[in-house]
């Protein structure tokens, strides 16, 4: 998929902090549900306003990166822990705010808009995706006609 928004280096460095965000482990994250893509096509269309943001905070984290590690050329090619070392410096700024925003959405959005690759953050929190849904009837359900000594109305109008 080519992004819209993103450089591929761009690109390469929001899905490296996205990855810090919803990190992998025993199950999917953010980089296996593509929420870079899910991104990238948010700030060419709803979040169009948001780019100016994008392109000041990756130039930002790139000053950053290099003022801290000095023989790293991008925030990608640190190692996890200096990446989340540095995260937490910026972690307090606009433009760390709304990629963590932006990661989670992309995580769980529907797949049709660039992200939840394979339903993977779907299936992590135990959406599953219908058009109709039955009411979780429980104990409460079962019982309502037997402790609130209401009378059947099956078959019945009930105006």
């Amino acid at each position: 998929m080519r992004f819209e928004f993103f450089s591929p280096e761009q690109a390469r460095e929001i899905e490296a902090i996205a990855a810090q965000i919803i990190p992998s482990d025993d199950s999917p994250g953010a980089r296996e549900a593509h929420a870079v893509h899910f991104i990238d096509r948010a700030l060419v269309t709803f979040e169009h306003d948001k780019q100016p943001s994008y392109t000041r905070g990756l130039e930002y984290l790139r000053r950053k990166t290099r003022e801290l590690f000095p023989e790293a050329q991008q925030f990608s090619a640190l190692g996890s822990g200096d990446q989340v070392r540095l995260l937490h410096l910026i972690e307090n700024t606009d433009f760390f705010e709304i990629v963590r925003i932006h990661t989670i959405m992309g995580f769980l959005s529907n797949p049709q808009y660039g992200g939840n690759s394979n339903q993977v953050g779907w299936k992590l929190i135990g959406f599953e995706e219908s058009h109709v849904h039955e009411p979780p009837f429980g104990y409460y359900d079962a019982e309502y006609e037997k402790t609130s000594g209401a009378a059947s109305t099956k078959g019945t109008k009930a105006w």
